[in-house]
């Protein structure tokens, strides 16, 4: 059964929680910024939530999963041989902010489904912040 578009967000819902998370780091710095991505419902909408991750693969904040920080990603391969994270700080390093389109697993369907991530390089650090939506 297709998730109804009211449980999920859209790519400009997307792109505005990734610009308040990265006005949120500005106003109390990355170290408590990245502590409250993680603990607190504030930076979760519906599917929608902040991850953050070092250019080296390094989780930093994962919506509330607090179990997902400190974990190297790196080398994680989305359904089709992509790596996600090095292709989403490749964008941030580079253009400084855009979206990767790819294939993950659907947390209501189940199923592998397209989805779409907008990243944010964070200023002054090799670190990047963003949310993703699916298609």
């Amino acid at each position: 059964m297709p998730a109804s578009a009211q449980q999920r967000g859209t790519a400009d819902e997307a792109k505005a929680l990734v610009d308040k998370a990265l006005a949120h780091i500005k106003g109390v710095g990355a170290k408590q910024a990245y502590a409250d991505f993680t603990a607190t419902g504030k930076w979760q909408d519906r599917d929608l939530y902040i991850f953050a991750y070092g250019f080296d693969g390094t989780n930093l904040a994962f919506g509330d999963k607090p179990g997902m920080v400190g974990k190297n990603l790196f080398d994680l391969k989305e359904a089709n041989g992509l790596y996600v994270i090095r292709e989403l700080a490749e964008i941030a390093k580079t253009k400084g902010s855009g979206w990767f389109n790819y294939s993950w697993s659907d947390p209501i369907t189940k199923k592998i489904q397209p989805k779409s991530s907008y990243v944010v390089r964070v200023p002054g650090a090799d670190a990047f912040i963003g949310a993703g939506i699916y298609k």
